[in-house]
């Protein structure tokens, strides 16, 4: 394999290595309205007022969070993007850039699961069962941003 070939394949692997903590994440978004995402969540799991209150004191610091580590994780993809697509891309500097969205991502899917956990703390065992359904449905309908470029991405000839 080439080493063009291979930074390809490195970048790829990268987008498509978060597609698990972006679908975890994607409830907390799906629009441009977190607020409002959150709150259909809690309709529907059905939270009482009290668990409502509890919820919403562990959403704001993990929303915080996940949005200053999204930031970090596309400024070192796009130093990525910048090596992978330079006149000469250098392997250890690739390889550097990797390690950190490597780690990056690590952190948040720490920081995820650590949420979930805070989150099951809150719901009764109904609550947890409908949250994990649909977690499993999200992650199973939906494709990476990367699949999904390819996937519409017009022929060319």
């Amino acid at each position: 394999m080439t080493p063009r070939h291979r930074n390809i394949l490195l970048a790829a692997s990268l987008a498509l290595n978060i597609g698990f903590v972006a679908m975890a994440v994607q409830r907390h978004w799906p629009g441009d309205e977190p607020a409002q995402a959150a709150a259909s969540l809690t309709q529907r799991l059905g939270l009482s007022p009290g668990q409502q209150a509890a919820w919403a004191a562990l959403e704001a610091p993990f929303l915080e969070d996940l949005a200053e580590n999204w930031a970090d994780i596309r400024a070192q993809r796009q130093a990525l993007l910048d090596e992978v697509f330079s006149a000469r891309p250098d392997a250890a500097r690739l390889d550097g850039i990797q390690a950190k969205i490597a780690r990056l991502q690590d952190a948040q899917q720490k920081r995820v699961i650590r949420q979930l956990l805070a989150e099951r703390g809150v719901l009764d065992p109904g609550q947890q069962a409908m949250l994990k359904d649909l977690l499993m449905q999200e992650f199973s309908a939906q494709a990476t941003r990367v699949e999904q470029l390819h996937q519409t991405a017009p022929a060319t000839r």
